[in-house]
């Protein structure tokens, strides 16, 4: 058309001048959304990880500042929980020298899976282990803290849960007595064993530590030796009964 004459030079250069001011506009534009698009995901808070939230602090439209001390909620991740409980000081000195492994990591390694009694006394489906101890022990308690990480697949375990952990330990010429069995008189301990004839027998014992509801016995006592599990308090030594018999399911 310039070269026919229909438009000017003049008019080509407006045209021109007009295109690039229009496509510059577009940019302008695209630009603009794509900043509406970064302060729109301002407002968009996405979790890092998986967890559950907590009670929420702010509601719908209520006005938020970076200067807030409270948080908006809290997200907790429970896939992998740990559990921190203490051991004293002779415990622990018992667990370095009795565990192998040149240092501490390598006796943490060998050490074998733990159990954690929930609080309704239930033991939890999964196994923990030990990944982790204090640097130092607590000066007023004399006890230091240790770490164990259990595996949460179905949620059971939150944040904040309490309970107590069973630590595994093998114990060699060991019995397990029945602490209902067993009664004490001047700080010692003693059962009752029942002889051929029937006859009960106030029968001392050496306990070293617990499991559960039961004591762990050193001394005084045998394989296949009988006691009393129920009644003791009603029996005098050398008193002739008539024992049954309970089968080990019955017990505890």
């Amino acid at each position: 058309m310039v070269d026919n004459k229909v438009l000017t030079d003049f008019q080509l250069k407006t045209a021109i001048s007009a295109r690039n001011a229009a496509q510059a506009n577009v940019q302008l534009a695209i630009s603009a959304i794509e900043s509406a698009k970064i302060n729109v995901g301002y407002t968009l808070i996405r979790a890092t990880t998986d967890g559950y939230i907590g009670r929420l602090q702010k509601k719908q439209g209520s006005l938020v500042s970076p200067a807030d001390s409270q948080p908006l909620t809290a997200l907790s991740n429970v896939q992998d929980l740990h559990v921190y409980f203490s051991l004293g000081e002779n415990d622990f000195i018992a667990f370095k020298n009795n565990t192998a492994g040149n240092d501490l990591q390598q006796k943490l390694n060998n050490l074998p899976p733990i159990n954690l009694v929930l609080s309704d006394q239930s033991i939890y489906d999964q196994v923990g282990k030990i990944d982790m101890v204090d640097g130092q022990f607590d000066k007023n308690t004399g006890a230091i803290t240790l770490r164990a990480t259990f595996k949460n697949p179905e949620g059971v375990l939150r944040n904040g849960n309490t309970g107590r952990v069973r630590l595994q330990k093998k114990y060699d010429n060991t019995l397990l007595v029945p602490q209902m069995a067993t009664l004490e008189m001047q700080d010692k301990i003693f059962v009752y064993t029942v002889n051929k004839e029937n006859k009960v027998v106030q029968q001392p014992i050496t306990v070293i530590g617990k499991s559960g509801s039961n004591y762990l016995v050193s001394n005084g006592l045998k394989e296949g030796d009988r006691i009393v599990y129920k009644g003791i308090d009603l029996l005098q030594d050398g008193q002739v009964i008539t024992p049954q018999a309970l089968s080990k399911d019955s017990i505890n």
